[in-house]
């Protein structure tokens, strides 16, 4: 020990030298993994992260870490949660529910609980939580999660200042979907047709130019031509990305554009991210 520094100290969680936490919550009822800036440091920001159809939140571990990790002053709370239906909450499933309803199923359970998901959120880290910027990012099924709530969230007194939709679709042409509940949920919420109704804060849309399950040409760019009509000329608050030779996946340089566009800087973990989502 050298100076009251071990020779050889405990190892920890890393983004580019910079430590960060990692914690299991469950908040508002939703099992979450958290990772958080080292103790002592402050919160300045909340981002919720939301995986694919048939991922887990454990999946999206290290992958938006830099957020944490911050410059030493504070940073991030990144948090993890399992989409309704997923993870830990597997057990929830109604019976009966064909695979794009189960998709649907739990996007619109995942919305209906953000609140009481950042209500728990706040009580965990103090008052200030709510007065902190709010981050959203959806890859895949979370993307659907996250282009919902960035209207229903201010409708409910909780503003969002950034999104970050990847990987996604604003289409939302689900024959298949024949419940009326979900039926319902769709029509009020298809960003093709909606997208004006929320708030003109900043969005990303990123996608894979080699995508097999949402191609460019069907989900990408009528979802970008909707945003584009809403957000009015010169499209200010609307970054549009696309990454040849990506698939569906988050990869190393769309997470680095979206931690960029968020405000994280580009320090990344050493390793790329496992980041692969299924639907």
């Amino acid at each position: 020990m050298t100076g009251g520094v071990p020779a050889d100290p405990h190892a920890t969680p890393l983004v580019g030298g910079r430590p960060y936490r990692v914690v299991r919550r469950v908040l508002g009822g939703v099992p979450c993994l958290l990772e958080l800036p080292p103790e002592g440091q402050a919160v300045t920001a909340l981002c919720v992260v939301y995986h694919g159809a048939w991922a887990t939140k454990e999946g999206k571990l290290g992958v938006y870490a830099a957020l944490a990790a911050g410059e030493g002053t504070g940073g991030a709370a990144v948090i993890l949660p399992d989409a309704a239906l997923h993870g830990e909450r597997q057990g929830d499933t109604p019976p009966g529910l064909n695979d794009r309803e189960y998709v649907w199923e739990s996007v619109s359970r995942t919305v209906a609980e953000a609140p009481a998901l950042l209500a728990g959120a706040h009580a965990e880290f103090g008052p200030g939580a709510g007065r902190v910027p709010l981050w959203l990012v959806g890859s895949s099924m979370g993307g659907y999660v996250v282009q919902t709530l960035r209207r229903t969230l201010p409708e409910a007194g909780l503003p969002v200042a950034r999104t970050a939709a990847l990987i996604t679709s604003g289409v939302w042409r689900e024959p298949a979907v024949r419940a009326p509940h979900l039926r319902a949920f769709l029509d009020a919420y298809r960003p093709v047709v909606h997208a004006g109704a929320a708030p003109l804060t900043p969005l990303l849309l990123a996608s894979g130019e080699a995508d097999p399950t949402f191609s460019l040409a069907a989900h990408h760019a009528p979802t970008a031509a909707a945003y584009r009509e809403a957000f009015g000329p010169g499209g200010a608050g609307l970054v549009e990305r696309t990454f040849a030779g990506v698939g569906h996946y988050t990869s190393v340089r769309m997470r680095d554009a979206t931690l960029a566009f968020l405000g994280g800087g580009t320090s990344v973990a050493t390793s790329p991210p496992n980041d692969t989502d299924s639907d």
